[in-house]
């Protein structure tokens, strides 16, 4: 018998390791049946675990859109035939709002940025990142081949230092506006100077800020007072605050053209289903005219905060809709979690690798489906949760 070593035996081994440490992962069957709410088990619970910011994912105006549709699937790819009407009317619309010549619309936000960047950088590039970047802009850079620089978090001058460090290659500097685990925002202003005095390209992943910040919900970029110029490359995600799905790439007409020609998961992928299209279409009129939403997910970040001062709970700095709540361990953030769970939260613990060793959390996401009296309601249980003693 060959010596080889044997496939299943390695890989019941790591999950077994993984099981021991509390770092397994399940899938959970959920439905909804209102905004703000998920049910799991049979039970309604405040759903505290999404990135439905906006409260749109259930939205009438949505729901229609992919009720009318007259067509599902694209049938082809977009160079193929299946870039269709809706899709152009969905790219202007976007190229509108955000305030670019042109962009691109992608099925995901990891076929995005995997998409991307290789198809702007070479192995002979450099590509600066922020620590704490999404997992899909650490992946577009490892797929280019370019040498891949990793600076501290939120910090301008590390990164400079790293473009100062080589000056002899072509440089892309990559950051997301607002960090996915930890709520916070990226220096957008000081990165943009910085990329302006070396002769980089900014590229910004607004997931988690187009809808929410920023003037009309266009993002922290724009909220930063930041232009096209000053961000050549911009990224965003449809499936979060716009509560559909996609993701889009914006950006001058050299850079969409390049991406036409070039980003792999663009031309060898069938095209967005029209009617997700359709839908998302209605998801920009409304993002756009969301002020009242965008002013109450404000006043609720203020009351969770406040409340969770007043029992002595630290939160993660963040004035965004993403409010994490650091427990340390894996078993300890899963405890937790299933507590609030219990006493009908809904608020998934989120552990290593997605977060470092040691800095397993609850990663408390507010919506505009929220009322205050939802948030009231978390910090009733997590006071109960501390007056346990655990």
């Amino acid at each position: 018998m060959s010596p080889r070593p044997d496939f299943a035996e390695a890989l019941a081994h790591a999950r077994s390791q993984r099981l021991e440490a509390h770092l397994a992962r399940r899938l959970i069957a959920a439905g909804r049946e209102r905004p703000g709410r998920i049910r799991i088990g049979g039970r309604e619970l405040i759903d505290f675990g999404s990135n439905d910011y906006l409260g749109l994912a259930q939205h009438p105006r949505l729901v229609a859109a992919l009720r009318r549709a007259s067509q599902a699937g694209a049938r082809a790819s977009h160079l193929l035939g299946g870039h269709q009407a809706v899709h152009e009317a969905l790219e202007r619309a976007l190229a509108d709002w955000l305030g670019y010549p042109r962009a691109l619309l992608f099925s995901t936000g990891y076929m995005a940025a995997t998409g991307t960047l290789p198809a702007l950088l070479g192995r002979h590039d450099l590509c600066a990142q922020d620590r704490l970047n999404h997992a899909c802009l650490l992946d577009g850079a490892r797929l280019a081949g370019a040498r891949l620089e990793r600076y501290r978090h939120a910090d301008a001058q590390a990164a400079s230092e790293i473009l100062l460090a080589h000056p002899q290659r072509r440089a892309l500097l990559v950051t997301d506006s607002v960090f996915s685990m930890d709520g916070d925002l990226a220096p957008l202003t000081e990165l943009a100077a910085v990329a302006q005095s070396e002769r980089a390209w900014l590229m910004v992943d607004e997931a988690h800020g187009l809808g929410v910040l920023g003037p009309e919900g266009r993002g922290a970029c724009a909220a930063a007072g930041l232009s096209a110029e000053d961000v050549p490359v911009w990224m965003g995600t449809l499936g979060k605050a716009l509560g559909c799905f996609g993701a889009v790439i914006a950006g001058s007409d050299l850079v969409i053209d390049t991406l036409i020609d070039r980003a792999r998961s663009f031309v060898y992928t069938t095209a967005m289903p029209p009617a997700l299209a359709e839908a998302a279409l209605e998801a920009v009129v409304l993002a756009r005219a969301a002020d009242a939403e965008r002013a109450h997910l404000v006043a609720l970040i203020a009351r969770l905060r406040s409340g969770a001062a007043a029992l002595g709970l630290e939160l993660l700095p963040s004035a965004t809709p993403i409010q994490p709540l650091v427990l340390g361990s894996a078993d300890r953030a899963l405890a937790w979690a299933n507590a609030l769970r219990a006493a009908g939260c809904y608020c998934p613990a989120v552990r290593p690798p997605t977060v470092p060793a040691g800095s397993a959390r609850l990663r408390i996401s507010l919506s505009a489906a929220h009322a205050l009296d939802d948030v009231d309601r978390l910090l009733e249980v997590l006071e109960t949760r501390l007056t346990m003693g655990h």
